[in-house]
């Protein structure tokens, strides 16, 4: 296209003699920056390009920044990324040579960007978000993403979502708002992790994370306060009964003391809200991750002890049994998959106790069929959704709209492979989540996105609303 025809296209001589008018009307000091400002509003926005890398995620593993652009700006985006990598979830692409970043470098992903996505974007409104999603899901033609790679799809999907708000000259949270089609102003309920375990531990507590959540806060604020004071309270009884060296930290900021018994982990989570002063206002949250330590139809709690007893195998129905007296004993409002991914009976039957919020992860895998299966069979009761499992912000939202529907709780969480990227922040407020998931209230990616709900609050002023005891909304 010829300069003429882009002038002629989008009329741009008739807008640019009324921003001269405007100008001499308004008798500015600085025409120049008066006329510029008045274009940008006069014409609207659109992809100009789109431009990918290779960057480092909070494990030191190769992940997928973008940058987009229109004639608003510049727009980035970084996707965070997980162990896991279900069958039901969409994929993510690495090149698989273990000669470089040991086969998890992702620069197919980001050729995919450069070379096809870019060409397929150009062009179109960014405001537009099902559309945009759309024409990569098109472009990709699998069901997992298999082609261009969900890191791909996403990265571009959530920058494309921040330039369809500055266009629209909105805060991120409220142009997602606008996809999820219902305005909301609540902040969610942080489940900070305070203890870590499982696999990315190397300790011998065989939960994946004990959390803690400030459903007593007033506010947002005051609930980061209450999780940060829990922290360094349990540092010093964690220090006092294990030393120094029992500090150290998970991916996701979590404790790693030496304790090998979900009832230890507790006991010490408990005195350190204790010392708080927020007893009453504090609940816990266990991270069980079953499918880690799932053999067969057994579940080995030793499966981290270096000397097994070879005793502590559990049934299904053992661990029922366990988890009611857990609930019993201490002030447990949540537990995230109780059992393995493929264990819904058990699921099913637990659930249906009542006894605390029952959360699918990798019992849904942000998947619409397995999630629409769990609420028919009633498996689980809230949802936690890794964005990075699905693909795009339009596939987010609209399971957020199928778990709320049924009357579930939402998380939205992080990944242990985390950026600096605050995206999941604004999309919990714009969903009206009720509850987020982004790790310790430590470490830079971590704080990022607990930061960013700080802003918004602030943004929001008297209309902010924290979901506190309503927190399963």
């Amino acid at each position: 296209m010829s300069v003429q025809e882009y002038l002629d296209k989008h009329m741009l001589s008739r807008k640019i003699e009324d921003a001269v008018n405007a100008a001499v009307r308004a008798k500015t000091p600085d025409p120049v920056l008066f006329i510029s400002n008045h274009m940008k509003k006069a014409v609207s926005s659109v992809i100009t390009k789109v431009n990918a890398r290779q960057i480092l995620d909070s494990r030191g593993i190769p992940t997928v920044e973008v940058d987009l652009f229109t004639n608003k700006g510049m727009f980035r985006a970084s996707v965070p990324s997980g162990d896991s990598s279900g069958m039901y979830e969409a994929v993510e692409l690495r090149d698989g040579d273990k000669g470089i970043y040991l086969g998890n470098a992702v620069t197919k992903a980001v050729k995919n960007i450069n070379e096809k996505i870019s060409e397929a974007l150009v062009g179109m409104d960014p405001t537009i978000q099902p559309q945009i999603d759309q024409a990569m899901i098109d472009l990709d033609k699998t069901e997992k993403k298999c082609e261009l790679g969900a890191n791909a799809i996403l990265a571009v999907s959530i920058a494309a979502c921040r330039a369809g708000a500055a266009e629209k000259e909105v805060p991120l949270y409220k142009h997602i708002a606008d996809i999820y089609g219902k305005a909301n102003s609540t902040l969610p309920v942080p489940a900070f992790t305070v203890i870590s375990g499982g696999k990315h531990s190397g300790n011998s507590l065989p939960v994946q994370d004990i959390m803690i959540l400030p459903t007593g806060a007033g506010r947002f604020e005051e609930a980061l306060q209450m999780g940060s004071e829990t922290y360094h309270h349990l540092k010093a009884v964690i220090t006092e009964k294990y030393g120094a060296n029992a500090c150290n930290v998970g991916e996701d900021g979590g404790f790693t003391p030496d304790i090998s018994s979900i009832k230890e982990g507790l006991d010490i989570v408990r005195e350190a809200i204790g010392r708080t002063g927020y007893t009453d206002k504090i609940k816990i949250g266990i991270g069980v991750a079953a499918t880690e330590f799932c053999i067969g139809i057994k579940y080995d709690l030793e499966f981290k002890s270096p000397n097994k007893s070879g005793q502590n195998f559990k049934s299904g129905d053992d661990m029922i049994q366990m988890y009611k007296d857990l609930c019993s004993d201490y002030p447990i409002a949540s537990i995230e998959d109780p059992f393995d991914k493929e264990d819904w009976e058990h699921s099913r039957r637990f659930c249906g106790l009542g006894l605390c919020q029952v959360v699918g992860d990798d019992l849904l895998m942000s998947n619409p069929k397995r999630i629409e299966r769990a609420i028919h069979e009633s498996a689980c009761n809230s949802l936690l959704l890794k964005i990075s499992q699905i693909g795009t912000v339009t596939e987010a939202v609209e399971v957020v709209k199928m778990a709320k529907e049924s009357r579930w709780g939402v998380v939205i969480s992080h990944r242990f492979g985390e950026t600096d990227d605050s995206f999941i922040s604004d999309l919990a407020v714009a969903v009206g989540a009720g509850q987020i998931k982004a790790g310790a209230p430590c470490r830079g990616e971590r704080l990022a996105k607990y930061n960013q709900l700080l802003r918004i609050e602030q943004e929001l002023g008297d209309h902010a609303v924290y979901a506190g005891e309503d927190w399963r909304l």
